[in-house]
């Protein structure tokens, strides 16, 4: 099979970047740490997460991240590029410690995968410069390998290739997770990333520290089997997978937390009846032999209809303490809220509301984390770098525009360190 290839306009970038961009830029550059050293991976004990020092001292490791998704797109074009290093080393300043973002583009435009088993090696090089740059700020990734969703291709995608270029006839995209010429298109792509030796490092991404989690697909739904067996044995093969390559790193799924039918009295806890039907199931999901930290979304703004900021609160409290209890005694792993935000973006909520809602979600972790209940950690959804308002969804923080959240997340790495 012949495999197209993309190219990349290459402009320079200093014409169009922000002042406040080349200071950070500066100021990254001459304080990075250098990339030869030795930084060990992370690891899980039971509900906790842990790493080592320089001098081989085990210490706890507690995520205080955020989501950038368009790293690697970003990184492909030599005009947006910066914006790569700016987000992490803003992040970095700010004391945030991972960033989740994609390892996949599936079709399209600037495709890292652009169709079965062909993948574009200058998209593939733009991702080793994100893991690059992350490992020379100190900076963990968690690198999801798919989308539920269309945008950046998806599960959408791989099931119109089985249409169309393996003649199959799929009529629904759940598809994805059960038909077996769909499966093998998704593990092809996973070893290819997890294989991956980095052009600039020269480490493959299986063993490079830098990583701390490979994710098997954002928010993953099979709502066309609501009992849950279609996703969760898809989970349990492509995990078995995964590890059958990377043993080493952890591996997390990328759901949103609903409860499913293995726990019916816990379905009230969903914030609606839809959820509990939406093929995902949170504790039997999290039981699949290889699984190491159990992954929960918040988006009370869209989940709940009305826009009380109490009714938002008390959600909060009950969905993260119910998860919480739940992975540390039902599953012993550690919880990751791998999204959470609150949108600004049709008035409903103000920054003020925004930072508080922040500070709960932390406030919650933090209890629990203190308590020795649970390892784990928050990552924000999602942090910008000034240049990148073209891409705000609504949830995007601009440190550089933002000094009361830059504060909380500033207030949030000073408790941790504490």
């Amino acid at each position: 099979m012949t495999c197209p290839s993309t190219s990349r306009a290459a402009t320079a970038w200093s014409t169009t970047t922000p002042r406040h961009l080349h200071s950070i830029l500066l100021l990254a550059t001459m304080a990075s740490p250098d990339a030869e050293e030795e930084w060990a991976a992370v690891e899980r004990r039971g509900a906790h997460l842990v790493t080592a020092t320089a001098a081989g001292e085990e210490i706890p490791f507690i995520i205080h991240g955020f989501n950038t998704y368009w790293l690697m797109s970003f990184a492909a074009d030599d005009a947006t590029r910066p914006r790569v290093t700016a987000a992490i080393a803003e992040a970095a300043a700010a004391g945030l410690n991972v960033c989740r973002t994609w390892a996949f583009a599936d079709g399209g435009y600037r495709a890292l995968q652009t169709a079965p088993f062909c993948y574009d090696e200058e998209v593939f090089q733009a991702l080793d410069f994100v893991v690059s740059e992350a490992r020379r700020h100190k900076m963990r990734l968690i690198l999801s390998l798919c989308n539920n969703w269309e945008d950046y291709g998806g599960k959408a995608q791989y099931v119109r290739w089985g249409n169309e270029a393996a003649g199959l006839d799929l009529t629904s995209d759940d598809e994805f997770f059960s038909d077996p010429t769909i499966k093998s298109y998704y593990k092809a792509f996973v070893e290819a990333v997890l294989t991956r030796i980095n052009t600039i490092t020269n480490v493959a991404y299986k063993d490079d520290p830098t990583i701390l989690a490979w994710e098997l697909i954002n928010e993953p739904r099979c709502s066309s089997d609501p009992s849950g067996d279609t996703l969760q044995t898809w989970i349990e093969e492509m995990a078995s997978y995964v590890k059958s390559i990377d043993p080493v790193h952890l591996l997390e799924i990328g759901v949103e937390g609903f409860y499913g039918p293995s726990t019916p009295e816990l379905l009230g806890i969903n914030p609606d009846d839809y959820s509990g039907n939406a093929g995902t199931d949170f504790i039997r999901n999290h039981q699949a032999m290889g699984i190491d930290l159990a992954s929960v979304h918040i988006y009370s703004d869209t989940w709940l209809p009305d826009s009380k900021e109490e009714n938002h609160l008390e959600f909060v409290n009950s969905w993260m303490q119910q998860h919480i209890d739940d992975a540390a005694n039902l599953l012993g792993m550690p919880i990751m809220i791998g999204e959470f935000g609150l949108s600004l973006k049709d008035g409903k909520f103000d920054s003020g509301f925004r930072e508080t809602f922040m500070e709960t979600v932390y406030n919650n972790f933090l209890s629990s984390w203190e308590g020795g209940v649970i390892g784990g950690g928050c990552l924000l959804w999602q942090l910008f770098p000034e240049g990148a308002e073209h891409m705000d969804d609504g949830y995007a923080v601009f440190i550089a525009k933002s000094p009361a959240t830059l504060n909380v997340l500033e207030n949030h790495s000073r408790r941790l360190d504490s």
